[in-house]
C-alpha cells in the first residue's frame, strides 16, 4: 500500500529551507511514498519541482493548508507556519506528523507553540545543537537530528572561468546567502573589505545572494572597489567553484547548509561558531571558526588564509571529504526511517 506524505513548505522566499525540502522529495521520487508538497500560490519552490512527480496543492494561508492535508498518512513541516496546519490536522483526524526544526532561536512558550511541539511524533533537527534546544524546552518531545544535506551542485566549468576572468588576479572571497543582515552579518563582510581594499588590493570580496536588506547593504558598501553584489544567482555551484575562499559571518544559523555545498566545491571555510555550525565546520581541520559579530576574528582568518596556500588546499581537500558524509541520500534514509516509525504509531495522541 502506498504511502502518502504531505510536505508542508508556507515560505515566500526560496532559502536554505526551501532547497533542503526541495532536495528530500527529489530525493524520494524514486520510491513508493506518495508526495504532496503544500506551498504558496506561485511559490519559487512549487516552481522548481514542477519537474518531479509530485502533488502540488498551492494554497493561501493556514486554514486551506490544513484542508490540503485531508486523508493522507504522514504530514511534515518543513518552517514554522506549517507547523500549525499539521497539528491541527493531526487533532482533527489523528494524522501523524513530524516537524523540521532548522533554527536555533528559542521555541515559543505560548500554549499553540508547546502543543504543536509536543503534539509531533518526532522533532527533527538539523543540528544537535537544535535538538538540545529542543529538548531544554519540553524533554517529553521526542526529538531527533537529521543533518541538512550537501545539495549536490554541479558547476558549469566555463560559466565559473568567466567569472574568475572578470576579476583577473584576484583571490575571491566570497559569501552566498540570503541578504539579511541580521541573520548573516553582511555588514561585518563589508566592513573587513573597507579595511582591506587598500593594504590588499587583490583580495576581492563577492556577495551571491537577494534578500530585504539590498538596498541597505549595497549603500552601506558605495565606492567599495574590492566589493560586488550578484544579486539573485539560479546556480550558486558557478560561484562556489570559482572562489578561493567561502566565508559565513552569520549572527545565528541553524547549520547553515551552504558550508556544505562549498565544501563539495573544495572550498576552506571561515564562518561564526553559532548553532550548529561547528557541527560541520571543525576548527583548523577543514576550516576556521570564529567568533559572532568580530570584525577583527573575520579579517584576521582571512588574511591568515590568504598567505597560506597550502593550508587553503588542505582545508578544501579535507572539507570535500567530509561533506560525502552528508548527502540527500543520507537525509532522505533518515525522514522515511521517521515516517515508518510516525505510522507505527509514534505519535502523540
Amino acid at each position: 500500500m502506498t504511502t502518502q506524505i504531505a510536505h508542508i513548505n508556507l515560505a515566500r522566499g526560496y532559502r536554505g529551507g526551501e532547497r533542503q525540502t526541495e532536495l528530500l522529495i527529489r530525493g524520494l521520487a524514486g520510491t513508493d511514498i506518495e508526495q504532496i508538497l503544500i506551498a504558496r500560490s506561485n511559490s519559487r519552490l512549487a516552481q522548481r519541482l514542477a519537474d518531479v512527480d509530485v502533488d502540488i496543492r498551492e494554497v493561501e494561508g493556514l486554514l486551506s493548508a490544513v484542508r490540503a492535508t485531508r486523508d493522507v498518512d504522514v504530514v511534515h513541516s518543513h518552517e514554522g507556519r506549517g507547523v500549525y496546519a499539521a497539528w491541527l490536522r493531526s487533532v482533527l483526524s489523528g494524522t501523524p506528523y513530524i516537524i523540521t526544526r532548522r533554527v536555533n532561536n528559542p521555541l515559543g512558550s505560548g500554549f499553540m507553540t508547546h502543543a504543536a511541539y509536543r503534539r509531533a511524533a518526532f522533532v527533527a533537527s538539523v543540528a544537535k545543537n537544535i535538538s538540545g534546544i529542543v529538548q531544554q524546552y519540553d524533554e517529553n518531545i521526542c526529538a531527533r537530528t537529521v543533518h541538512s544535506s550537501a545539495s549536490g551542485l554541479t558547476a558549469d566549468r566555463g560559466t565559473s572561468l568567466s567569472i574568475r576572468d572578470e576579476f583577473p588576479g584576484k583571490w575571491l572571497v566570497g559569501n552566498v546567502a540570503a541578504l539579511d543582515n541580521q541573520q548573516k552579518g553582511q555588514e561585518y563582510i563589508i566592513s573587513v573589505a573597507r579595511s582591506l581594499q587598500h593594504s590588499h588590493p587583490d583580495i576581492q570580496f563577492l556577495l551571491v545572494g537577494g534578500g530585504d536588506d539590498e538596498g541597505m547593504l549595497r549603500e552601506s558598501a558605495t565606492h567599495l572597489p574590492n566589493l560586488v553584489f550578484t544579486g539573485f544567482v539560479e546556480n550558486v555551484a558557478d560561484y562556489l567553484a570559482a572562489f578561493d575562499l567561502f566565508i559565513l559571518p552569520s549572527n545565528k544559523e541553524g547549520i547553515g547548509s551552504i558550508l556544505l555545498d562549498a565544501m563539495e566545491q573544495g572550498l576552506p571555510i571561515v564562518a561564526s561558531r553559532v548553532g550548529g555550525v561547528p557541527e560541520i565546520v571543525r576548527d583548523g581541520d577543514n576550516g576556521l571558526l570564529i567568533e559572532a559579530a568580530s570584525t577583527d576574528q573575520l579579517r584576521e582568518a582571512i588574511l591568515h588564509l590568504h598567505g597560506d596556500a597550502h593550508l587553503c588546499r588542505t582545508m578544501g581537500d579535507r572539507g570535500r571529504h567530509f561533506a560525502r558524509g552528508f548527502t540527500a541520500e543520507v537525509m532522505c534514509g533518515k525522514y522515511l526511517a521517521l515516517y515508518k516509525e510516525a505510522l507505527n504509531g509514534k505519535n502523540k495522541t
